[in-house]
């Protein structure tokens, strides 16, 4: 990388930051001392507003690099990536946004809240969000480090270290003094800037191939080294029955794990009105539904321009492949029109970063402090203000954990890292959610059970997985302790949460006349569905 475009988009980083900084201080200087300010913003955006934060949320680090790299590398399979993530935002949210409005006030605790306000449910589903939301960070901040070591030509972790930290501060900065007002606006700043970057790089690498899509995709497996079996699948899933059980747990987290995702969740909760939050889905729809039809194009793209050899020389999971197209499509290492459109690029991805990290540490710190320690000093002796207080402590706490993570897992592909957050998602609180709502015996015991039921076999299966040990592209290659043999917990750990619920609500005394359940359970249907007595 030359000194040009080092400079350029350092420039345009320092930029973006500023500009990022300024919203936060001017969205500071409203009072966020009560919770509905912080956690919601007041309820005041507009359903086209909240659309394009929604997309801007949904659409991390693991969508503009990660599934680009992978699609790049091993084609037709890492297109999957792209209809998982979209499949689950048609099917599931749509199903759940506006149920979730109603029944909820900032958090998915506050869900389960209106039918069974026992402080164990509504700790389980903290933790469950907490843990969540930092594996969701962790890609983030993976997706940073790679970026900046492309950029300074850093391939050491020491370049990558500094970058996870700089990030992770910043992060702390946009919540403690922004809350969800600023954070929002970040959001729908860094959605426009990518879907015009994106769609930028989309109109270049049609133009390259003169609008061709056959020629585009037959450059693409000519220069793969894979031939036309990198355009059927099979590449990354095929080599075997793991092979293929791990691409249906991944499908089955990915479509299964965005309606418990914390951060996307606490987003229905910024409109006035659950009509309101239908038409941001719907607004947000159309941006992410565009925005990856354009990622499949810029990752086969890749794959045709520069070669999926030289992607992964670059990194080893592809995270940097997006850049590297832009710098080609503007003219190559060297040129002007190379230098800014690597540059503009490249500040765009670290925008997205940045907003998405800001995002899901609010929904973490919010957890922590509107469920956990809300629950645990018995309401009685806690105050809005100093729930908020806490708030701002545990967005602290939360960005020093993912920083620690994040350095640890630097080598991974972001978007193969936020698969594990959905399963996670998928495997708590997504049993929980679906039971609340529609399970007219549920009831306590089964709750907690649920939650737990998924979190904590997603997590030990992870741990227990050949992420962490067991060959050299683990978190820890020098070691082997892996038992489970798939990468992905979901087609294991979504059942168990599903099935600890189950046997927890007919285990339950509750269980035995079911009456008071019963009558807790229209309570929250007639609330889920007319709004009536939404915050």
């Amino acid at each position: 990388m030359t000194g040009n475009q080092q400079g350029l988009a350092l420039l345009l980083f320092g930029v973006f930051v500023a500009a990022t900084l300024a919203i936060t201080t001017w969205a500071g200087r409203r009072r966020h001392g009560s919770p509905e300010e912080f956690y919601a913003g007041g309820r005041l955006f507009s359903p086209m507003e909240n659309g394009f934060a929604i997309a801007g949320d949904y659409m991390s680090a693991a969508s503009f690099l990660g599934i680009s790299g992978i699609i790049a590398l091993f084609g037709y399979d890492g297109v999957l990536y792209c209809v998982g993530f979209f499949v689950a935002w048609l099917v599931v949210l749509l199903l759940v946004a506006e149920l979730v409005r109603n029944c909820g006030r900032f958090t998915l605790a506050d869900v389960l809240a209106a039918r069974m306000g026992e402080p164990p449910v509504r700790i389980a589903a903290g933790v469950s969000s907490v843990t969540v939301c930092v594996l969701y960070l962790v890609a983030q901040m993976v997706g940073a480090g790679s970026l900046i070591a492309l950029l300074i030509g850093e391939t050491g972790p020491r370049a990558r270290a500094w970058t996870v930290i700089g990030v992770g501060t910043l992060m702390v900065i946009f919540v403690a003094l922004g809350g969800m007002r600023a954070t929002t606006w970040i959001q729908i700043v860094k959605a426009v800037l990518l879907m015009a970057g994106a769609a930028t790089l989309t109109a270049l690498v049609l133009v390259r191939f003169h609008g061709d899509v056959d020629a585009l995709l037959s450059a693409a497996a000519r220069h793969s080294g894979h031939g036309r079996d990198f355009l059927a699948p099979g590449l990354k899933y095929g080599g075997g029955w793991t092979a293929r059980l791990d691409f249906i747990s991944l499908g089955l987290a990915l479509v299964l794990g965005t309606a418990g995702l914390p951060h996307i969740l606490s987003r229905f909760y910024t409109v006035p009105t659950a009509r309101a939050a239908r038409r941001s889905v719907i607004w947000s729809i159309g941006l992410i539904g565009g925005f990856y039809l354009m990622t499949i194009v810029l990752g086969f793209g890749a794959a045709a321009v520069l070669g999926s050899d030289t992607v992964r020389t670059a990194n080893p999971a592809g995270n940097t492949a997006v850049p590297l197209l832009a710098l080609d499509l503007g003219g190559g290492a060297g040129s002007t029109g190379g230098t800014v459109l690597f540059a503009t690029v490249a500040a765009v991805a670290f925008a997205t970063i940045l907003a998405v990290v800001a995002g899901i540490t609010l929904a973490s710190s919010a957890s922590v402090a509107h469920d956990l320690y809300a629950s645990l000093s018995r309401r009685a002796t806690g105050t809005p203000h100093s729930e908020v207080a806490v708030a701002r402590i545990a967005a602290v706490g939360i960005g020093a954990a993912a920083i620690g993570l994040g350095l640890l897992a630097q080598d991974l592909n972001v978007a193969f890292l936020v698969g594990l957050a959905f399963a996670v998602a998928a495997s708590a609180n997504l049993p929980v959610l679906l039971y609340s709502l529609f399970w007219r015996r549920f009831t306590t015991r089964g709750a907690v059970w649920a939650v737990y039921g998924g979190l904590l076999p997603a997590v030990v299966l992870v741990v227990l997985s050949p992420v962490v040990s067991g060959g050299p592209e683990a978190i820890f290659p020098g070691v082997d302790f892996h038992v489970f043999p798939l990468d992905n917990p979901g087609l294991v750990s979504v059942p168990l949460g599903f099935l600890a619920g189950w046997l927890g609500t007919v285990t339950s005394p509750q269980a035995a006349g079911a009456t008071g359940s019963a009558a807790k359970h229209a309570e929250m249907e007639v609330r889920a569905l007319t709004g009536a007595g939404a915050a």
